[in-house]
């Protein structure tokens, strides 16, 4: 049964705290996509998450890396951007089926390019932006499948 929960953020600050709180909620085996155009906060909720791990590192979008992984937290952190990628393929390469099934949070931004093998039990994050409402304004809709 698909939940949705929408959520509106007024600044950088509110985003950083729901991902904050989402971190801090998270379960070993949990398995976050994000989904946004460039520029809507996707890393600063993504730095969010990390702090709610218990993350301290620096945190930044893993565009030429595909996956970074983050291990001084309260449970493994496997950080996914496949903005970049060309073939599903490369995600075997990679062997991402030990990050999606393995015992950490795995977070996969741009992850609607790799629909086909993402996990069908996740929650999926959506972040827009509506100028009408302000420059900072956020729309993030969660959907829990």
């Amino acid at each position: 049964m698909e939940q949705i929960q929408i959520i509106e953020s007024f600044s950088p600050e509110e985003t950083l705290e729901l991902g904050r709180k989402m971190g801090r909620e998270a379960q070993p085996g949990d398995v976050y996509t994000l989904i946004g155009d460039l520029g809507v906060g996707k890393t600063v909720f993504t730095q969010g998450i990390a702090e709610g791990l218990e993350i301290e590192e620096s945190i930044c979008s893993p565009t030429f890396t595909i996956v970074q992984v983050y291990e001084e937290g309260r449970m493994p952190f496997y950080h996914f951007d496949v903005y970049r990628i060309g073939d599903i393929e490369e995600m075997d390469e990679i062997g991402y089926e030990d990050y999606f099934y393995g015992e950490g949070l795995c977070m996969i931004e741009w992850a609607n390019l790799i629909e086909e093998i993402i996990p069908t039990h996740h929650k999926e994050i959506t972040i827009e932006k509506d100028l009408e409402k302000g420059f900072d304004y956020r729309k993030i809709t969660i959907r829990e499948f």
